[in-house]
Protein backbone atom coordinates (compact mmCIF):
# COMPACT_ATOMS: atom_id res chain seq x y z
CA UNK A 1 0.00 0.00 0.00
CA UNK A 2 1.67 3.13 -1.32
CA UNK A 3 0.14 6.14 0.75
CA UNK A 4 -0.34 8.82 -1.66
CA UNK A 5 -1.66 6.21 -4.06
CA UNK A 6 -4.31 5.03 -1.61
CA UNK A 7 -5.44 8.43 -0.69
CA UNK A 8 -5.91 9.27 -4.29
CA UNK A 9 -7.59 6.04 -5.40
CA UNK A 10 -10.30 6.12 -2.27
CA UNK A 11 -11.20 9.63 -2.72
CA UNK A 12 -11.44 9.79 -6.48
CA UNK A 13 -12.42 6.16 -7.25
CA UNK A 14 -13.88 5.09 -4.42
CA UNK A 15 -16.22 2.18 -5.50
CA UNK A 16 -13.23 0.44 -6.94
CA UNK A 17 -10.98 0.93 -4.38
CA UNK A 18 -13.23 -0.20 -1.82
CA UNK A 19 -12.85 -3.50 -3.59
CA UNK A 20 -9.28 -3.33 -3.43
CA UNK A 21 -8.81 -2.76 0.26
CA UNK A 22 -11.70 -5.79 1.17
CA UNK A 23 -9.05 -7.60 -0.29
CA UNK A 24 -5.99 -6.59 2.10
CA UNK A 25 -5.14 -8.38 4.77
CA UNK A 26 -3.04 -4.78 6.60
CA UNK A 27 -1.65 -5.64 10.57
CA UNK A 28 -3.33 -2.66 13.18
CA UNK A 29 -0.18 -1.75 13.55
CA UNK A 30 0.53 -0.90 9.86
CA UNK A 31 -2.58 1.16 9.72
CA UNK A 32 -1.81 3.45 12.27
CA UNK A 33 1.59 4.28 11.85
CA UNK A 34 1.67 3.87 8.01
CA UNK A 35 -1.63 5.72 7.16
CA UNK A 36 -3.38 7.63 10.35
CA UNK A 37 -0.67 9.00 11.62
CA UNK A 38 1.24 11.09 8.51
CA UNK A 39 -2.41 11.98 7.60
CA UNK A 40 -3.39 12.94 10.62
CA UNK A 41 -0.06 14.64 11.53
CA UNK A 42 -0.76 16.57 8.58
CA UNK A 43 -3.96 17.85 9.05
CA UNK A 44 -2.72 18.52 12.16
CA UNK A 45 0.24 20.69 11.76
CA UNK A 46 -1.92 23.01 9.39
CA UNK A 47 -3.73 23.48 11.92
CA UNK A 48 -0.80 24.24 13.91
CA UNK A 49 0.16 26.58 11.19
CA UNK A 50 -3.16 28.74 10.89
CA UNK A 51 -3.86 28.45 14.55
CA UNK A 52 -0.28 29.96 15.55
CA UNK A 53 1.85 31.85 12.52
CA UNK A 54 -1.43 33.07 10.56
CA UNK A 55 -4.13 34.04 13.05
CA UNK A 56 -7.71 34.38 13.03
CA UNK A 57 -9.19 37.99 12.34
CA UNK A 58 -11.64 38.80 14.99
CA UNK A 59 -12.80 42.51 13.68
CA UNK A 60 -10.05 44.55 13.80
CA UNK A 61 -7.97 42.03 15.78
CA UNK A 62 -5.70 39.29 14.48
CA UNK A 63 -5.80 36.49 17.23
CA UNK A 64 -3.10 34.10 17.33
CA UNK A 65 -2.43 30.75 19.68
CA UNK A 66 0.29 31.32 22.01
CA UNK A 67 3.32 28.58 20.62
CA UNK A 68 2.67 25.81 23.52
CA UNK A 69 -0.95 26.09 23.26
CA UNK A 70 -0.78 25.36 19.62
CA UNK A 71 1.57 22.44 20.19
CA UNK A 72 -0.55 20.65 22.87
CA UNK A 73 -3.74 21.10 20.44
CA UNK A 74 -1.49 19.73 17.64
CA UNK A 75 -0.67 16.72 19.62
CA UNK A 76 -4.16 16.40 20.73
CA UNK A 77 -5.73 16.43 17.67
CA UNK A 78 -3.30 13.90 16.41
CA UNK A 79 -4.18 11.61 19.70
CA UNK A 80 -7.83 11.96 18.74
CA UNK A 81 -7.16 11.03 15.18
CA UNK A 82 -5.87 7.62 16.66
CA UNK A 83 -9.15 7.67 19.04
CA UNK A 84 -11.38 8.44 16.63
CA UNK A 85 -10.69 5.06 13.92
CA UNK A 86 -10.87 2.44 17.29
CA UNK A 87 -14.11 3.95 18.16
CA UNK A 88 -15.78 4.15 15.07
CA UNK A 89 -14.67 0.66 13.83
CA UNK A 90 -15.65 -0.77 16.94
CA UNK A 91 -19.14 0.87 16.52
CA UNK A 92 -19.05 -0.67 12.72
CA UNK A 93 -18.42 -3.96 14.59
CA UNK A 94 -20.89 -3.79 17.48
CA UNK A 95 -23.74 -3.05 14.65
CA UNK A 96 -22.96 -5.20 11.89
CA UNK A 97 -25.85 -7.94 13.27
CA UNK A 98 -28.63 -5.30 13.50
CA UNK A 99 -28.38 -4.61 9.65
CA UNK A 100 -27.37 -7.92 8.55
CA UNK A 101 -23.91 -7.46 7.90
CA UNK A 102 -20.55 -9.88 9.00
CA UNK A 103 -19.02 -9.01 12.04
CA UNK A 104 -15.19 -8.28 11.36
CA UNK A 105 -13.01 -6.03 13.52
CA UNK A 106 -10.60 -6.21 11.08
CA UNK A 107 -12.50 -5.22 8.06
CA UNK A 108 -14.34 -2.32 10.28
CA UNK A 109 -10.98 -1.30 11.20
CA UNK A 110 -10.11 -0.81 7.57
CA UNK A 111 -13.20 0.86 6.69
CA UNK A 112 -12.86 3.32 9.45
CA UNK A 113 -9.43 4.43 9.00
CA UNK A 114 -10.15 5.29 5.37
CA UNK A 115 -13.29 6.43 5.60
CA UNK A 116 -11.75 9.47 7.51
CA UNK A 117 -9.26 10.04 4.45
CA UNK A 118 -11.04 12.73 3.39
CA UNK A 119 -11.59 14.74 6.50
CA UNK A 120 -7.57 14.67 7.28
CA UNK A 121 -7.22 16.08 3.39
CA UNK A 122 -9.48 18.59 3.78
CA UNK A 123 -8.00 19.41 7.59
CA UNK A 124 -4.72 20.65 5.53
CA UNK A 125 -7.33 24.07 4.55
CA UNK A 126 -7.46 24.98 8.03
CA UNK A 127 -3.49 26.26 7.23
CA UNK A 128 -6.04 29.38 6.36
CA UNK A 129 -8.58 29.71 9.43
CA UNK A 130 -10.78 31.53 7.27
CA UNK A 131 -11.02 28.05 4.93
CA UNK A 132 -11.30 26.01 8.10
CA UNK A 133 -14.87 25.42 7.71
CA UNK A 134 -14.33 23.79 4.30
CA UNK A 135 -13.14 20.82 6.37
CA UNK A 136 -16.90 20.20 6.98
CA UNK A 137 -17.35 18.99 3.02
CA UNK A 138 -14.23 16.04 3.95
CA UNK A 139 -16.38 15.24 6.88
CA UNK A 140 -19.54 14.95 4.48
CA UNK A 141 -17.45 13.48 1.99
CA UNK A 142 -16.33 10.55 4.25
CA UNK A 143 -19.73 9.48 5.14
CA UNK A 144 -20.31 8.99 1.54
CA UNK A 145 -16.97 6.59 1.71
CA UNK A 146 -18.73 4.67 4.33
CA UNK A 147 -21.71 4.58 2.94
CA UNK A 148 -20.22 2.80 0.02
CA UNK A 149 -17.63 0.79 1.98
CA UNK A 150 -20.39 -0.85 4.44
CA UNK A 151 -21.38 -3.44 1.76
CA UNK A 152 -17.70 -4.33 0.61
CA UNK A 153 -16.14 -4.71 3.76
CA UNK A 154 -19.08 -5.89 6.13
CA UNK A 155 -20.97 -7.63 3.91
CA UNK A 156 -24.34 -4.99 4.44
CA UNK A 157 -27.08 -6.38 2.25
CA UNK A 158 -27.57 -2.73 -0.12
CA UNK A 159 -31.38 -2.38 1.38
CA UNK A 160 -29.92 -1.66 4.57
CA UNK A 161 -26.69 0.31 4.09
CA UNK A 162 -28.24 3.55 4.43
CA UNK A 163 -29.45 3.09 7.74
CA UNK A 164 -26.27 1.29 9.01
CA UNK A 165 -24.58 4.39 7.91
CA UNK A 166 -27.05 6.84 9.76
CA UNK A 167 -26.63 4.74 12.79
CA UNK A 168 -22.99 4.38 13.15
CA UNK A 169 -22.78 8.47 12.59
CA UNK A 170 -25.19 9.44 15.11
CA UNK A 171 -23.45 6.60 17.66
CA UNK A 172 -19.76 7.70 16.75
CA UNK A 173 -21.00 11.66 16.86
CA UNK A 174 -22.11 10.54 20.49
CA UNK A 175 -18.92 8.96 21.99
CA UNK A 176 -17.21 11.40 20.40
CA UNK A 177 -18.73 14.20 22.03
CA UNK A 178 -18.23 12.31 25.16
CA UNK A 179 -14.35 12.32 24.67
CA UNK A 180 -13.93 15.75 23.41
CA UNK A 181 -15.91 17.33 25.83
CA UNK A 182 -13.56 15.06 28.78
CA UNK A 183 -10.22 15.70 26.52
CA UNK A 184 -11.01 19.50 26.40
CA UNK A 185 -11.88 20.32 29.50
CA UNK A 186 -8.78 19.39 30.96
CA UNK A 187 -5.99 19.90 28.32
CA UNK A 188 -6.71 23.82 28.97
CA UNK A 189 -3.72 23.80 31.08
CA UNK A 190 -0.97 22.66 28.39
CA UNK A 191 -0.82 19.40 28.53
CA UNK A 192 3.49 18.71 27.94
CA UNK A 193 4.36 21.69 30.32
CA UNK A 194 6.44 19.82 32.34
CA UNK A 195 7.07 16.55 30.01
CA UNK A 196 10.13 17.52 29.94
CA UNK A 197 12.67 14.08 29.69
CA UNK A 198 13.88 12.68 33.06
CA UNK A 199 17.54 12.18 33.04
CA UNK A 200 18.06 10.35 36.13
CA UNK A 201 18.45 7.47 34.98
CA UNK A 202 21.51 8.32 32.50
CA UNK A 203 19.91 7.28 30.01
CA UNK A 204 19.44 9.54 26.53
CA UNK A 205 16.05 9.83 25.69
CA UNK A 206 14.31 7.90 28.70
CA UNK A 207 10.87 9.51 29.89
CA UNK A 208 10.35 10.30 33.11
CA UNK A 209 7.19 7.55 33.77
CA UNK A 210 4.95 9.90 35.45
CA UNK A 211 5.52 12.75 33.19
CA UNK A 212 2.76 13.17 30.41
CA UNK A 213 5.07 11.86 27.59
CA UNK A 214 6.09 8.81 30.04
CA UNK A 215 2.05 8.55 30.29
CA UNK A 216 1.52 8.32 26.72
CA UNK A 217 4.53 5.99 26.20
CA UNK A 218 3.01 3.66 28.54
CA UNK A 219 -0.45 4.05 26.91
CA UNK A 220 0.72 3.49 23.47
CA UNK A 221 2.14 0.25 24.61
CA UNK A 222 -0.97 -0.96 25.91
CA UNK A 223 -2.83 0.10 22.90
CA UNK A 224 -0.02 -1.90 20.72
CA UNK A 225 -0.68 -5.05 22.85
CA UNK A 226 -4.29 -4.69 22.12
CA UNK A 227 -3.89 -4.35 18.99
CA UNK A 228 -1.98 -7.95 18.64
CA UNK A 229 -4.49 -8.85 20.58
CA UNK A 230 -7.15 -8.08 17.94
CA UNK A 231 -4.92 -9.63 15.25
CA UNK A 232 -4.16 -12.76 17.04
CA UNK A 233 -8.34 -12.70 17.27
CA UNK A 234 -8.85 -12.32 13.75
CA UNK A 235 -6.22 -14.79 12.38
CA UNK A 236 -7.72 -17.20 14.73
CA UNK A 237 -11.27 -17.08 13.16
CA UNK A 238 -13.44 -17.22 16.00
CA UNK A 239 -16.43 -14.30 15.81
CA UNK A 240 -16.69 -14.82 19.58
CA UNK A 241 -12.84 -14.30 20.66
CA UNK A 242 -12.79 -11.17 17.52
CA UNK A 243 -15.94 -9.25 19.58
CA UNK A 244 -13.51 -9.97 22.69
CA UNK A 245 -10.58 -8.50 21.74
CA UNK A 246 -12.23 -5.26 20.21
CA UNK A 247 -14.21 -4.83 23.57
CA UNK A 248 -10.77 -4.92 24.86
CA UNK A 249 -8.79 -2.72 22.64
CA UNK A 250 -11.53 -0.19 23.14
CA UNK A 251 -11.74 -0.42 26.69
CA UNK A 252 -8.02 0.12 26.56
CA UNK A 253 -7.98 3.24 24.80
CA UNK A 254 -10.25 4.67 26.76
CA UNK A 255 -9.45 3.42 29.84
CA UNK A 256 -5.59 3.71 30.24
CA UNK A 257 -5.40 0.34 30.45
CA UNK A 258 -7.31 -0.10 33.24
CA UNK A 259 -11.21 -1.41 33.69
CA UNK A 260 -13.37 1.11 35.68
CA UNK A 261 -16.74 0.66 36.83
CA UNK A 262 -18.31 3.84 37.28
CA UNK A 263 -19.56 4.93 41.12
CA UNK A 264 -23.40 3.73 41.36
CA UNK A 265 -25.99 6.83 41.09
CA UNK A 266 -26.44 6.54 44.87
CA UNK A 267 -23.07 7.02 45.33
CA UNK A 268 -22.46 10.08 43.27
CA UNK A 269 -25.58 11.63 44.79
CA UNK A 270 -23.74 11.67 48.45
CA UNK A 271 -21.45 14.00 47.56
CA UNK A 272 -24.27 16.41 46.94
CA UNK A 273 -24.56 18.81 49.97
CA UNK A 274 -27.48 19.78 51.13
CA UNK A 275 -26.63 23.49 50.93
CA UNK A 276 -23.99 25.20 48.68
CA UNK A 277 -22.59 28.93 49.60
CA UNK A 278 -25.33 29.08 52.20
CA UNK A 279 -28.03 28.28 49.52
CA UNK A 280 -30.48 25.63 49.79
CA UNK A 281 -30.71 22.75 47.07
CA UNK A 282 -33.73 23.44 44.53
CA UNK A 283 -35.94 20.83 42.98
CA UNK A 284 -34.85 17.32 42.49
CA UNK A 285 -31.18 16.13 41.86
CA UNK A 286 -30.24 14.93 38.62
CA UNK A 287 -28.85 11.53 37.27
CA UNK A 288 -26.93 10.01 34.49
CA UNK A 289 -24.92 6.71 34.34
CA UNK A 290 -23.29 4.65 31.49
CA UNK A 291 -20.73 2.05 31.11
CA UNK A 292 -18.39 4.42 30.98
CA UNK A 293 -19.46 7.20 33.16
CA UNK A 294 -21.65 8.44 35.90
CA UNK A 295 -23.12 12.35 36.39
CA UNK A 296 -24.90 14.07 38.94
CA UNK A 297 -26.09 17.54 39.28
CA UNK A 298 -27.87 19.57 41.62
CA UNK A 299 -29.03 23.69 41.72
CA UNK A 300 -28.96 25.60 44.27
CA UNK A 301 -30.86 28.83 44.91
CA UNK A 302 -33.72 30.07 42.87
CA UNK A 303 -33.86 31.88 40.04
CA UNK A 304 -31.00 31.70 36.99
CA UNK A 305 -29.57 35.14 38.07
CA UNK A 306 -28.56 33.46 41.44
CA UNK A 307 -28.65 29.64 41.19
CA UNK A 308 -25.23 27.79 41.69
CA UNK A 309 -25.37 24.45 39.63
CA UNK A 310 -22.85 22.23 41.06
CA UNK A 311 -22.41 18.82 38.73
CA UNK A 312 -19.65 15.89 39.72
CA UNK A 313 -18.94 13.52 36.62
CA UNK A 314 -16.79 9.93 37.26
CA UNK A 315 -15.09 9.33 33.99
CA UNK A 316 -15.29 5.89 34.95
CA UNK A 317 -13.88 3.82 31.87
CA UNK A 318 -12.81 6.87 30.11
CA UNK A 319 -10.20 7.56 33.09
CA UNK A 320 -7.36 7.18 30.95
CA UNK A 321 -8.27 10.18 28.08
CA UNK A 322 -8.73 12.05 31.12
CA UNK A 323 -5.45 11.02 32.47
CA UNK A 324 -3.98 11.69 29.28
CA UNK A 325 -4.74 15.07 28.75
CA UNK A 326 -5.34 15.81 32.45
CA UNK A 327 -1.28 16.39 33.32
CA UNK A 328 -3.20 19.63 32.98
CA UNK A 329 -2.28 22.04 34.99
CA UNK A 330 1.72 21.15 35.18
CA UNK A 331 2.28 24.16 33.17
CA UNK A 332 -0.19 27.05 34.53
CA UNK A 333 -2.22 28.77 32.18
CA UNK A 334 -3.82 31.99 31.89
CA UNK A 335 -6.30 33.27 29.32
CA UNK A 336 -8.08 36.72 28.27
CA UNK A 337 -10.07 38.31 26.32
CA UNK A 338 -12.60 41.25 26.53
CA UNK A 339 -15.18 38.96 27.51
CA UNK A 340 -13.74 36.46 30.16
CA UNK A 341 -10.67 35.46 32.63
CA UNK A 342 -9.66 31.71 32.51
CA UNK A 343 -6.80 30.40 34.47
CA UNK A 344 -5.61 26.79 34.87
CA UNK A 345 -3.47 26.02 37.96
CA UNK A 346 -1.48 22.71 39.24
CA UNK A 347 -3.16 22.70 43.19
CA UNK A 348 -0.94 19.49 44.89
CA UNK A 349 -2.46 17.06 42.80
CA UNK A 350 -5.86 18.67 41.39
CA UNK A 351 -6.45 20.86 38.51
CA UNK A 352 -8.39 23.57 38.86
CA UNK A 353 -9.98 25.79 36.07
CA UNK A 354 -11.36 29.01 36.77
CA UNK A 355 -13.32 31.07 33.89
CA UNK A 356 -14.48 34.03 34.79
CA UNK A 357 -17.08 36.21 33.05
CA UNK A 358 -16.20 40.36 32.59
CA UNK A 359 -19.56 40.86 30.91
CA UNK A 360 -22.18 39.38 33.76
CA UNK A 361 -22.40 35.89 32.21
CA UNK A 362 -21.60 32.78 34.68
CA UNK A 363 -18.48 32.43 36.45
CA UNK A 364 -17.20 29.05 36.68
CA UNK A 365 -15.06 27.15 38.48
CA UNK A 366 -13.82 22.91 37.57
CA UNK A 367 -11.45 20.76 40.04
CA UNK A 368 -9.81 17.56 38.05
CA UNK A 369 -9.85 14.69 41.04
CA UNK A 370 -7.07 11.96 40.68
CA UNK A 371 -6.96 12.12 36.83
CA UNK A 372 -10.93 10.70 37.18
CA UNK A 373 -13.32 12.84 39.15
CA UNK A 374 -14.89 16.58 37.54
CA UNK A 375 -16.40 19.04 40.16
CA UNK A 376 -17.68 21.53 38.53
CA UNK A 377 -19.58 25.31 39.80
CA UNK A 378 -21.35 27.91 37.92
CA UNK A 379 -23.06 30.67 38.71
CA UNK A 380 -23.57 34.13 37.51
CA UNK A 381 -24.12 35.48 41.32
CA UNK A 382 -21.00 34.25 42.56
CA UNK A 383 -17.27 35.37 41.89
CA UNK A 384 -14.58 33.00 41.19
CA UNK A 385 -12.90 33.04 44.49
CA UNK A 386 -16.84 32.49 46.29
CA UNK A 387 -17.17 29.16 44.12
CA UNK A 388 -13.90 27.75 45.06
CA UNK A 389 -14.84 28.72 48.39
CA UNK A 390 -18.41 26.82 47.87
CA UNK A 391 -16.54 23.98 46.34
CA UNK A 392 -15.09 23.62 50.39
CA UNK A 393 -18.90 21.99 50.92
CA UNK A 394 -18.12 19.07 48.84
CA UNK A 395 -16.15 16.38 50.09
CA UNK A 396 -13.70 16.51 47.76
CA UNK A 397 -11.13 14.75 49.81
CA UNK A 398 -13.31 11.67 50.19
CA UNK A 399 -13.94 11.70 46.38
CA UNK A 400 -10.03 11.55 45.86
CA UNK A 401 -9.98 8.51 48.45
CA UNK A 402 -11.91 6.44 46.07
CA UNK A 403 -9.94 7.18 42.86
CA UNK A 404 -9.29 3.33 42.46
CA UNK A 405 -12.91 2.20 43.21
CA UNK A 406 -14.24 -0.14 40.89
CA UNK A 407 -11.39 -0.57 39.07
CA UNK A 408 -9.03 -3.42 38.15
CA UNK A 409 -5.64 -4.01 35.98
CA UNK A 410 -6.25 -5.28 32.17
Amino acid sequence: MVLADRVKNILLTPKTEWDVIAGETTPTATLIKGYVLPLAAVAASAAFIGNVVVGSGFGFHLYRMPLLMGLVFMAMQILMAVVAVFVISFVINALAPKFGATQDPAQALKLAVYSCTAGWVAGVLAVLPMLGTLAIVGGLYGIYLLYLGLPKLMKCPEDQTTGYTVVVVLATLIVMVILNAIVMLSVAPAWFGAAAVSRSSGLPGVFDKDSPVGKLEEFGKKMEAAGKKMEAARKSGDTAQQGQAAMEALGTMMSGGKRAEPLSSDEMKSFLPATLAGLPKAGSDKSERTAMYSKVEATYGEGADKAVRLEITDSGGAAGLLGLAGWAGALNSDKENDRVVERTRKEGDRVVRERASKGGGKNEVSVILASRYIVEAESKALDVAALKKALSGVDLAKLESLKEKGVASS
